[in-house]
């Protein structure tokens, strides 16, 4: 190891080999890295596309002719059975139902406890941030009761059971938390004379959030959007519990259902292009707003 002079002594350097050295084990880790994570995803792909007797003969084998059928049999069904098509649009309509009211309330109620000044708004963001310890599976069956006995004249009068709404009702709640710790070190990054030159500007509270806060809290905002849509999305125990009527399942349901029926039916090519055809939406929106979401962890990091 070389050295240089200063003003306390000679400073010990790195020199070049150490270097080289640093950096080939680091690529090595990262490509080593890289591959645990990306093999996983490639052997589900072409698995998907070969005959039950290719995968239980050479499960690592590459197909000897693509199985598109496979495709058609997850996303349509086969023998009487529906696919996956009726699951998938249920969860769409209900992902993107929870997500816009969880960003449109988490957004509101993080901006008031952090951006207006008042006796215990620290307390009550605290409040918010615990519900994110709390385990979900001590919960299922309280909700199961409350939704199953509260009744709504005109509304849900025979309960919440295997309604949509009291799915969405139950998924706001239990993701209001983690959106509120996302938000909040969002917009207490925000400084305040943006809210002094809005208010000088004649404009009220509502129109400051709406107009100039919420905007500079958008990487805030996807972040916590993507994150929601990939949980949602993939939930599982709740919607178990909640939804009864298989007709109104969620794709992680629809999913078990077909993974159970094709044990019997021994097509396990569709069931892997079914696991491809779920996993596939979740990694579209992560690809596509990776660059928000790295932008986004540290945005906030910096309270202004």
């Amino acid at each position: 190891m070389s050295t240089s002079r200063s003003d306390h002594g000679p400073v010990p350097t790195t020199s070049s080999a150490e270097r080289w050295v640093r950096r080939i084990l680091t690529y090595a880790a990262l490509a080593l890295y890289s591959l645990v994570i990306l093999f996983p995803l490639a052997w589900l792909s072409y698995t998907a596309l070969k005959t039950t007797p290719e995968i239980f003969s050479n499960a690592w084998a590459l197909p000897q002719k693509p199985q598109w059928v496979n495709f058609e049999h997850a996303w349509f069904g086969m023998s009487g059975e529906p696919g996956l098509g009726p699951y998938f649009w249920n969860s769409v309509q209900i992902t993107g139902i929870t997500v816009f009211l969880i960003l449109a309330l988490g957004s509101m109620a993080t901006y008031a406890l952090t951006r207006f000044r008042f006796r215990g708004a620290d307390t009550l963001l605290n409040l918010f941030i615990s519900g994110m310890v709390f385990p979900i599976f001590l919960a299922v069956v309280p909700l199961f009761l409350l939704l199953n006995q509260t009744r709504i004249p005109g509304i849900a009068p025979g309960g919440f059971i295997n309604d949509y709404r009291g799915l969405i009702a139950v998924y706001v709640a239990y993701s209001l938390p983690f959106t509120v710790f996302v938000l909040s070190g969002f917009f207490r990054s925000l400084p305040r004379e943006l809210e002094e030159a809005s208010a000088i500007d004649g404009a009220s509270r509502w129109q400051t959030f709406l107009r100039v806060m919420l905007p500079l809290a958008k990487p805030g905002l996807i972040v916590a959007g993507v994150f929601n849509i990939i949980g949602i999305w993939n939930e599982y125990p709740l919607a178990l519990v909640l939804l009864t009527d298989r007709s109104r399942y969620t794709l992680p349901l629809g999913l078990a259902q077909i993974t159970q029926r094709q044990q019997y039916s021994a097509d396990w090519g569709a069931v892997f292009a079914a696991l491809f055809l779920v996993m596939v939406p979740t990694m579209l929106v992560y690809l596509f707003f990776q660059r928000q979401i790295s932008e986004g962890l540290t945005a906030g990091a910096v309270k202004g």
